[in-house]
């Protein structure tokens, strides 16, 4: 005789998020793991990034830009809120957003149809924390971390955690590699 099955919580079908810390010494190195981080990514993708001025938010994306194969130098969109970058080829284009100087949550962002984007595009946000994450369940948050007031410390520790069922079966692990 079977036991009863246990009852099931409307959590416990959402995948774990799924986690790899890594250690960045230089600004290139920033840049190539954005790089071979495109590579894990397709359209539909949401990647949050965090981290202090100056943490290397927009160097990662600019080599994510460089992996997609994106048309335009990718640069802080900081006055100018948001960016497309176009596909050269036929992988998805890029958005850029920087949520910086945005203050209100969803209501905000709604303003930049980043809804409308994001499915065909991937959409990347700094400062995104507590904004955009009712987007999508599924999104990548990329946290930055570096030494702070006044250092010449180029060491970054980058936390990549991704958040529902889209990143269950993706090996970040890779990227340490």
């Amino acid at each position: 005789m079977e036991a009863p099955a246990a009852p099931h919580s409307p959590d416990e079908h959402r995948a774990a998020p799924v986690s790899v810390e890594l250690t960045v010494s230089a600004p290139e190195q920033m840049r190539e793991l954005g790089r071979h981080l495109a590579k894990l990514l397709r359209a539909g993708d949401l990647v949050m990034l965090n981290g202090e001025l100056g943490a290397g938010k927009t160097t990662l994306t600019r080599g994510l830009g460089e992996g997609l194969g994106v048309r335009g130098a990718v640069t802080s969109p900081t006055f100018v809120i948001a960016r497309v970058h176009p596909s050269l080829g036929d992988g998805p284009p890029l958005v850029h957003v920087d949520a910086y100087r945005l203050g209100g949550g969803l209501d905000e962002m709604e303003d930049l149809d980043l809804d409308v984007s994001l499915s065909d595009s991937v959409v990347v946000v700094e400062w995104g924390e507590g904004k955009v994450e009712e987007l999508t369940e599924d999104r990548l948050h990329v946290v930055i971390h570096r030494a702070v007031g006044d250092t010449t410390d180029e060491v970054r520790h980058v936390t990549l955690t991704g958040v529902g069922e889209r990143w269950v079966a993706v090996d970040l692990s890779v990227l340490s590699a």
